[in-house]
């Protein structure tokens, strides 16, 4: 057992931000490396640390792995909120507008990690509703300020659940008219309901 401390020391502001550069450099080897052959010990190269100051930082592999990937994911949606910032416009062409980049840069990575959830739900089910827990809150923004609540609710749901669709489409079978499809047929049921 960890002296408490030693351990109590992590959380510090100087040990914050050593956990969050640790943090940075092993999402950054996830990003280029993927899921594949994680470790505590690759982690660490990638760090440029031992497996041990990793540990004193995170609880465990499967919690550094959780972190990294929630990295990852907020750089994604931080990309996908500027895309859409930068459209402006209907919601529809908001939301078309995050496509590139939900399949650009460390997507595959974060696709990965919610196959990992499908197949070892015990394990990783936290990644996936994690998942949804990080892209909610900026679908709803983006929705119409004078909707009320369980409209957005609905509107944002549908719109995570179709594009988790897409993902899983395009990771695979590659099929880019069925998608193109797919956002057609989404986009005018937007326009809609942002008409009503």
């Amino acid at each position: 057992m960890t002296d408490a401390g030693y351990r109590r020391s992590a959380k510090s502001p100087r040990g914050e931000a050593r956990r969050r550069e640790l943090l940075d450099k092993v999402a950054d080897d996830l990003g280029q490396n993927g899921l594949v052959d994680f470790s505590l010990r690759r982690a660490a190269r990638a760090a440029g640390t031992t497996h041990k100051v990793l540990l004193y930082h995170f609880d465990g592999p499967e919690d550094l792995l959780t972190q990294a990937v929630l990295q990852l994911r907020d750089r994604r949606i931080t990309r996908a909120v500027t895309a859409a910032a930068e459209q402006g416009g209907s919601l529809a062409a908001r939301v078309r507008s995050m496509w590139p980049t939900l399949i650009g840069e460390e997507s595959w990575v974060l696709d990965q990690a919610i196959g990992l959830a499908m197949y070892d739900a015990a394990r990783y089910a936290d990644l996936a509703r994690s998942a949804s827990r990080q892209y909610l809150p900026t679908l709803l923004a983006m929705c119409p300020d004078d909707w009320d609540e369980q409209r957005r609710t609905e509107v944002a749901e549908l719109i995570l659940g179709t594009l988790r669709g897409f993902l899983i489409e395009w990771r695979t079978s590659g099929d880019a008219a069925g998608i193109e499809a797919g956002f057609a047929a989404l986009t005018r049921a937007l326009e809609r309901e942002e008409q009503t």
